[in-house]
């Protein structure tokens, strides 16, 4: 946990702009049970900013139970390594294999989630990654989302009415440095 912890910190200098930041420290030391959803008040997720090979897209995802275009990603259930939960859920969720994924958090986001059933209304403590995909863009729909679709990541940026979170990450990967 102390490298997510000194994960976080990095990115509190990187982006002291953003915030709530802080949070995701401050959970963190509330040990391994946040890694789990049977942490009712919040938990840890996993998610994917997964660009094309090209770097012009980005994969999202139509979630079925949020209806709304996110990107692919998912719970740790456990797994304290979440860029592993990341690149996991960008698999099982795309059906693209032959992904890699940056070591680095590229983006944090703390959201409410819904009540549903007899799940209480909770927090996620999202930590994405970029996961890069390989040659092979074609792409398989599971039964969590309704569609997915390859965007263009200009286009998110110049969209007011994209999702904020979207938007926020798709105008950091415009100005990120060649690599």
């Amino acid at each position: 946990m102390s490298a997510l912890l000194a994960q976080f910190q990095h990115y509190r200098q990187q982006w002291p702009d953003e915030r709530d930041t802080t949070h995701f420290e401050a959970f963190l030391e509330e040990g391994p049970r946040v890694f789990l959803r049977e942490a009712l008040e919040g938990h840890f997720t996993g998610s994917a900013w997964l660009v094309s090979a090209d770097g012009e897209r980005v994969l999202l995802t139509h979630h079925r139970k949020l209806q709304r275009w996110l990107q692919l990603g998912g719970h740790a259930d456990g797994d304290m390594e979440l860029s592993r939960v990341a690149l996991r859920e960008a698999e099982e969720e795309s059906g693209l294999t032959g992904l890699s994924v940056d070591a680095e958090p590229f983006d944090l986001d703390r959201h409410r989630i819904p009540a549903r059933g007899h799940e209480p209304e909770h927090w996620h403590y999202d930590v994405r990654y970029v996961v890069r995909a390989g040659s092979n863009e074609a792409f398989e729909i599971n039964e969590e989302s309704l569609a997915l679709a390859w965007r263009s990541i200009r286009e998110i940026a110049d969209d007011p009415g994209s999702d904020a979170s979207l938007r926020r990450m798709a105008v950091k990967w415009l100005r990120r440095s060649p690599r």
